[in-house]
């Protein structure tokens, strides 16, 4: 008999009501099976796009109900929901847009030269839906990355059936958010299947398993998504996981930094790393902070600040105690302070905090490189540098990250810094030092907060993702599609976006020019 699927409130720790059962290796067979039958179903991009603007329209029409749902699972808060519904709703439309435009399909042709050596024939790319993808939903974010989130969106603009393995902290706002789903395709004239929602842990391994699931995108944890990751690659046919893991988003605060604004940066630290509880995964984790009386002053600024900050309720019980045990194991650390102790704060919340090391005990690695590992939850470790090489010398045993950031001071910003000055190390030097760590580079900002726009680029070297590509921005399309050529095809028999007239409008690039 299959295992019942409860909805908690975290606040207290109660069941809600049961909302599903988890599904058995047979349903999820079948519902694998059924997706990919539904697939040809997605073979018009009109068609996409009207489905993910029906989508929007029924998640703005039924706010009130899903920010309630997703509050009484989450404790987020219906200000944090709603702005994250509202970031899903618009990205829904954007990929609707982007399905339209056709720009994603990357056409190009190259007419039949024979005076080339060698002669060239009639070659003509695009690229093509991979088929049914698998998405595993993120626990800290219960809609833009989860059910309706930009990796559904951007596979159902792409012209894959989505499959979901909904995240246990949320399954009542999962269900939810799937009924409306469903009705936007009846809307959209499409077939339900072309997404659906299944429950429970080991559903989620037979999903990646399945022989017809062709791709799989994941938010989690780093434990989580290796395992997944390490089983998509030992199927017979190995399919793409594009997983973001984990990332400890250092961030570089140069001493001229510190002596023009230590107060400021002090009190922005404290809002970004307690942010949702700190339960970001662009959470700023490890800040390099100079020694001396200014890097003094933004560690009393970061104190007052992370004080004030009001305790909160964590996703589940599970990671409450991971955040709890993490944070004693790093402060037990020889040599590491805590001037506010984060940690439990009554019997379902906790309160923020941080901790402070030097950094050539950082440098040194073995027992230190914890303190370079994602501890899920509002605590930073402030790391006191004296020059520039401890700076090198910490950042050398940072893993990959989402983000990293730089707090540089006016002079360095416009590019007229002292590059020689141990106190800052050059601007540039360290831009260049941080580029290799991560996805997204900052100059005097906070990484919590990703805008989906086309530039954008939500991912980084591994832990922090397990390719190369981004789950935020219209190119998260790219990791649904693969390219496919076709060589002296006559035209009666090529898709429309690749003959001659291009009926179907889309832009191209021909014989090395780019059309639109």
């Amino acid at each position: 008999m299959s295992a019942p699927v409860w909805s908690v409130d975290p606040r207290t720790g109660n069941r809600r009501e049961q909302v599903a059962t988890e599904a058995t290796a047979a349903e999820v067979d079948e519902t694998v099976r059924a997706a990919h039958a539904a697939a040809p179903a997605l073979a018009e991009r009109a068609q996409r796009a009207r489905l993910l603007r029906a989508a929007a329209d029924l998640f703005d029409q039924h706010v009130d109900k899903v920010v309630e749902c997703a509050d009484a699972e989450t404790a987020l808060g219906p200000g944090r929901l709603s702005g994250e519904l509202t970031r899903t709703t618009y990205q829904l439309r954007a990929f609707a847009d982007i399905a339209e435009a056709g720009d994603f399909l990357d056409v190009r042709i190259d007419h039949a030269d024979a005076s080339l050596a060698p002669p060239r024939p009639d070659l003509r790319r695009w690229k093509v839906p991979l088929g049914v993808v698998a998405v595993y939903s993120a626990s800290n974010f219960p809609l833009a990355f989860s059910v309706p989130g930009g990796d559904t969106a951007s596979a159902l603009a792409a012209g894959c059936p989505v499959v979901v393995k909904a995240h246990p902290d949320h399954p009542g706002t999962s269900e939810l958010s799937a009924a409306l789903l469903h009705r936007a395709a009846e809307e959209a004239g499409l077939p339900q299947e072309v997404v659906s929602v299944i429950h429970g842990f080991d559903a989620g391994v037979e999903l990646v398993r399945h022989p017809v699931v062709a791709a799989a995108g994941f938010t989690g944890s780093v434990r989580g998504g290796r395992a997944l990751f390490d089983a998509a690659a030992a199927r017979p046919r190995p399919i793409p996981f594009h997983g973001e893991l984990g990332s400890l988003n250092p961030v570089v605060v140069s001493a001229a930094a510190a002596g023009e604004r230590a107060e400021e940066i002090g009190a922005g630290l404290a809002g970004s790393m307690t942010l949702g509880v700190g339960q970001f995964c662009t959470k700023p984790g490890l800040v390099l902070v100079p020694a001396g009386e200014a890097g003094d002053r933004l560690v009393t600024s970061l104190t007052a600040a992370v004080s004030d900050t009001e305790p909160g309720v964590m996703l589940d019980p599970r990671m409450r105690e991971a955040f709890i045990a993490g944070v004693r194991e790093r402060a037990e650390l020889d040599g590491v302070d805590s001037p506010v102790t984060p940690g439990a704060n009554g019997e379902h919340t906790v309160s923020g905090g941080f901790l402070t090391v030097d950094a050539d005990r950082l440098a040194a690695g073995g027992t230190y490189d914890l303190l370079v590992e994602e501890c899920f939850g509002p605590v930073a470790v402030i790391v006191r540098y004296e020059d520039v090489e401890q700076i090198s010398a910490v950042l050398a045993r940072v893993p990959g990250n989402l983000t990293a950031t730089a707090h540089l001071g006016a002079a360095e910003a416009a590019g007229s810094g002292d590059a020689g000055d141990a106190a800052d190390g050059g601007a540039a030097r360290l831009l260049a030092e941080l580029t290799p760590l991560a996805g997204r580079i900052l100059v005097d900002g906070w990484p919590t907060g990703v805008a989906v726009a086309p530039a954008q680029h939500h991912g980084g070297p591994y832990p922090a993702t397990t390719s190369t590509s981004t789950s935020v921005g219209g190119t998260a399309i790219e990791r649904w599609l693969r390219p496919v050529t076709y060589q002296n095809a006559p035209q009666a028999l090529l898709p429309a976006e690749l003959r001659e007239d291009n009926p179907a409008g889309v832009p191209r690039t021909v014989d090395g020019t780019r059309e639109s």
